[in-house]
């Protein structure tokens, strides 16, 4: 088939996907809200996390706009191709556009999906869960449709993978901005929620008498849905646009249909997940998390038969093998190691085993017994992940070459199949943080005991849900960054014209390694100090108000929700400047100034560290979270027992591990690895050592 067939199915697939999206849309807006006072509540975290985000699209805008003038001028100095520059720009504002859509349309129904979650779990669990995972996938769906329609619309019209590369960079800044901000935004309110309330009142997670609650229920919408949407799509298009490009470097031996492939993948993925979706449901004795997690196995048969079938008639139709089993193994290799990594991860942070339960019976020692052995099982935890990361390596490498393709480009491919049912992972993902918005607002609103429990049965499945997408999400970045590091190597090798050799003996790739290591934790300190900056900030608000009005502890009078959600604001947006310098200027210093095998030195160390800090903070965090859940159920002295308080304060030092600092190291090394390969053109040629 002509490659420009594919891309047109591929826009088509696109926009059923998000046309699915819209039709999940309308059905969780029409659903019943519920009593006036949970509509209430729900329309202040509604309006909190619509001007946070509104404030966040103003700078991204801003910064979009300075980078398109830059990108426009850079790339506009080849007298070969003078309007490269122009269409680079171009892609990279649609991939901005098409990412701030997708966080945009995930964060509008997670706002509306959670009061009417609460009211849904009132008649039975089984209808709560449908009316959040409905409302999850509408993220996850629209999500994958803009990704696969943004990708095969820019190629159709240019047919350069370059060009494409654009827009993933576009996708990636404005993700790395989200992500980051909102793990900033939604951590700040967290901790200072826990800290004035659990550990020095000893009131409730959700206590309407708490300033910080909206701020904190608001969080868990920029954050989790907003903030880690965006995180994925990055990783999404990346790993794409990173097999393409390999596709493209080795498209006059192994042909150019394999340019469009990791495209094709992606659209078998859509078809996957869509059916997959139809399948996840929950009885009225049902399990939630078990529910999640047969949708996924079910889309990963799905997408494996599919692809199996697809890669058969089309050799079969056309007398050749036009499309080589080896990739296909190499994308089954990928498939099916993430998702055995994310049931890894679950094992690390799931109440149901060991590490978690261990952590929340060694609490009632004290709290630094609760940090050692919460880290100590976040460092064991990198052992299946890592190891995973090796095995899809290897076995997509070999695979590939063994049936006479470049071996790099099945490692590619092997992220793309990571990748490829992002669709129904991400509605697993986006399902959390509603069915925790639901509690709060059970909770907030007095509802029955009996909603609270059942929005608390679905809530406990939703901490879950988005561990092991974490751990699926790193592991996959890692492969994406492995692939866009070996295109950013052929790009250099183009351009030079001549070979790309890096010699651990020679002191400047040394220097490079040293420096890309150095880029991961710095990162981390910068987004975690600023979440302890910004949490004594709404802490003192906190201690102010209950000071000033005595009145907001005893019940009498609402408490200013107002000024805790524009500290977290203003706050976080402020804190993003320098670690968004430090991601794309780092590896231009040193590409510029240090040269090509330099920058490759330091690609490579910030990857080895950004995977190892992303995984241990990941895991730790979300162990020491589920361990204070799985003690406020009662367990191992219950709430307000010594092993409780403990608990809280493993919680509040894994909060910005799991939610700010381990899931933006995978946009990091991701938007770091997509500037070098953007700019090894001009690195090529210009460089001073």
């Amino acid at each position: 088939m002509d490659n420009d067939i594919w891309l047109f199915i591929g826009i088509g697939c696109g926009l059923a996907s998000i046309a699915a999206a819209l039709f999940y849309y309308r059905w969780v807006s029409r659903q019943d809200p519920g009593s006036e006072k949970a509509v209430q509540i729900a329309s202040w975290i509604k309006d909190g996390a619509s001007t946070y985000l509104k404030k966040l699209y103003t700078a991204l805008i801003a910064v979009a706009i300075v980078l398109v003038v830059v990108l426009g001028f850079v790339f506009s100095g080849d007298p070969s191709r003078p309007l490269h520059g122009v269409y680079t720009a171009i892609a990279f504002g649609f991939g901005a556009l098409c990412s701030a859509l997708a966080g945009w349309l995930g964060m509008s129904i997670a706002v509306k999906a959670n009061v009417r979650t609460a009211t849904a779990c009132g008649r039975s669990l089984g209808q709560g869960f449908n009316v959040a995972f409905k409302a999850g996938s509408v993220m996850g769906l629209v999500m994958v449709g803009v990704a696969v329609f943004g990708m095969s619309l820019i190629y159709l019209i240019f047919h350069d993978t370059e060009i494409v590369l654009g827009f993933s960079f576009g996708a990636s800044s404005l993700a790395l901005l989200a992500k980051a901000g909102g793990g900033i935004y939604t951590k700040t309110a967290d901790i200072a929620a826990d800290l004035t309330g659990k550990v020095e009142l000893g009131i409730p997670e959700d206590d309407p008498r708490n300033p910080a609650v909206i701020a904190d229920n608001v969080g868990d919408n920029v954050g989790d849905v907003a903030g880690m949407g965006a995180d994925i799509f990055d990783s999404y298009v990346a790993a794409t646009v990173a097999a393409m490009l390999l596709g493209s470097s080795f498209a006059a031996t192994i042909g150019v249909q394999y340019i469009v492939l990791p495209l094709i993948l992606c659209i078998v993925g859509i078809v996957s997940s869509l059916v997959g979706l139809q399948f996840v449901r929950v009885g009225p004795e049902g399990k939630p998390g078990k529910a999640l997690n047969f949708g996924t196995v079910l889309s990963c048969v799905i997408f494996g038969v599919l692809s199996a079938v697809l890669f058969g008639i089309v050799n079969l139709l056309t007398g050749k093998t036009v499309f080589s089993w080896g990739i296909l193994i190499s994308t089954l290799s990928g498939l099916v190691i993430g998702v055995l990594i994310g049931f890894t991860t679950d094992y690390f942070t799931n109440d149901e085993f060991r590490p978690v339960r261990h952590v929340a019976e060694i609490s009632a020692s004290g709290t630094g017994l609760t940090i050692i052995t919460g880290f100590s099982y976040g460092l064991v935890s990198m052992v299946p992940a890592i190891i995973g990361i090796v095995f899809a390596t290897l076995t997509s490498y070999f695979s590939a070459q063994a049936f006479g393709l470049p071996g790099i480009y099945g490692v590619g491919v092997a992220a793309v199949g990571m990748l490829s049912l992002t669709g129904i992972v991400v509605s697993n993902d986006a399902y959390g943080p509603i069915v925790d918005n639901a509690k709060g607002i059970a909770e907030m609103s007095g509802m029955s005991h009996k909603v609270v429990d059942a929005a608390d049965v679905l809530d406990s499945a939703g901490n879950t849900a988005k561990a092991i997408t974490k751990g699926f999400s790193i592991s996959a970045a890692a492969l994406t960054v492995l692939a866009m590091y070996a295109a950013y190597s052929e790009v250099i090798v183009k351009y030079s014209g001549g070979s790309f050799i890096m010699n651990l003996q020679d002191p400047i790739v040394l220097g490079g390694i040293f420096l890309g290591c150095l880029i991961p934790p710095l990162f981390s300190a910068l987004t975690m100090l600023a979440v302890t900056r910004n949490a004594f900030t709404m802490i003192e608000e906190i201690r102010r108000q209950f000071k000033a009005r005595p009145g907001i502890l005893a019940g009498t009078e609402l408490p200013d929700y107002s000024r805790c959600v524009g500290i977290a604001s203003s706050g976080a947006l402020r804190a993003l400047i320098v670690p968004a310098l430090l991601a794309i200027l780092s590896p231009l210093l040193v590409g510029f100034i240090m040269g090509p095998t330099a920058l490759g030195g330091f690609l490579g160390g910030s990857i080895f560290t950004g995977v190892v800090f992303a995984l241990l903070m990941s895991n730790a965090g979300g162990l020491w979270d589920n361990a204070k859940k799985y003690i406020e159920s009662g367990n191992c002295g219950g709430p307000g027992s010594e092993a409780h308080k403990a608990a809280v304060i493993g919680d509040t030092v894994g909060d910005p591990f799991k939610d700010t600092a381990g899931p933006s190291l995978n946009t990091l090394i991701t938007v770091m690895s997509l500037v070098s390969s953007l700019f090894a053109p001009l690195i090529a040629q210009y460089h001073l050592f």
